[in-house]
């Protein structure tokens, strides 16, 4: 398995306070303020800022960052990304120094999502400070999880799996089509891939907390914030996570959640016929201001 785990995720945003409302004070990340510009960078742990928010003309990832183990496993995947017959650049010096790790590597996968591979994360071995969590369940598991889309599925799927390594877990069919879950450690996913039309893009990030308190006082927080909900409070069938969902600036599906299953190495995959045993009520997104 050459992918460790989802590193980091770096956005750009037309709403950079919104941002500031939303990963600060809801989601309870801790900010990194860098006078040399005016990017949000925030930390969930003892790793660099895992998100990175910067001012752009529209609203999108940037990268998805998954971290690989060393230099030579970073070489080996890059050889094998292609041989797929896909484009990779390797990092600049500068550019490593801005995302803290030691070496990476970028290319778009198949769908067009913008993919980071990278090891080596330079620590500053100063100890977080989340206020209002307790603390993020990531050290070997990373970041958490995300699903991102392409035109077609499958080709993302036999790219994650057959190129990058990643365990099949199971698949969700619906209306909009199957969704696979893929994981690259013992989270039960780390990576969701599915269909939909246009050029890829980043739908969903979750990130799971240490205690199921920690979900209680989120919500509360949402609500005093007035951050929009997407899902209410449920329980997932395949990683067992207890979560709600909510919509970030971009209306991004953001998950907050506790109790995820651990699965160990690659295991049968299975289809799921229903995505929570209760709960996670669906709501619409609300409107965006026109520009």
């Amino acid at each position: 398995m050459p992918i460790h785990s989802l590193g980091y995720l770096r956005l750009e945003s037309t709403d950079l306070d919104a941002w500031r409302t939303f990963a600060g004070d809801f989601l309870g990340l801790m900010p990194v303020a860098r006078e040399d510009d005016e990017s949000l960078r925030y930390r969930m742990d003892y790793y660099p800022p895992r998100l990175v928010v910067s001012p752009g003309p529209e609203d999108r990832a940037t990268a998805i960052g998954f971290e690989v183990l060393n230099e030579r496993d970073l070489n080996r995947t890059v050889a094998a990304v292609e041989d797929a017959g896909i484009k990779v650049i390797e990092g600049t010096r500068a550019e490593c120094k801005d995302r803290r790790v030691t070496g990476f590597a970028r290319f778009d996968d198949p769908g067009g999502n913008p993919i980071e591979l990278f090891y080596g994360p330079v620590l500053d071995h100063k100890p977080v400070v989340l206020p209002t969590v307790s603390s993020f369940v990531t050290d070997d598991m990373g970041m958490g999880h995300v699903i991102v889309t392409g035109e077609d599925g499958r080709a993302l799927l036999d790219f994650y799996t057959g190129v990058l390594g990643f365990y099949e877990r199971n698949t969700l069919r619906g209306p909009g089509g199957t969704v696979w879950f893929l994981s690259s450690n013992e989270r039960h996913h780390t990576l969701g891939v599915t269909t939909a039309p246009g050029r890829g893009k980043l739908i969903h990030l979750m990130v799971e907390a240490a205690d199921f308190d920690d979900v209680g006082r989120a919500l509360d927080r949402a609500y005093r914030l007035g951050v929009p909900f997407m899902n209410s409070l449920g329980k997932h069938t395949n990683d067992e996570m207890t979560s709600f969902y909510v919509y970030s600036p971009e209306l991004y599906a953001i998950e907050f959640g506790y109790g995820g299953r651990r699965v160990k190495g690659e295991q049968p995959t299975y289809e799921i016929t229903a995505g929570a045993y209760w709960g996670h009520k669906f709501s619409p997104p609300p409107r965006k201001p026109a520009p």
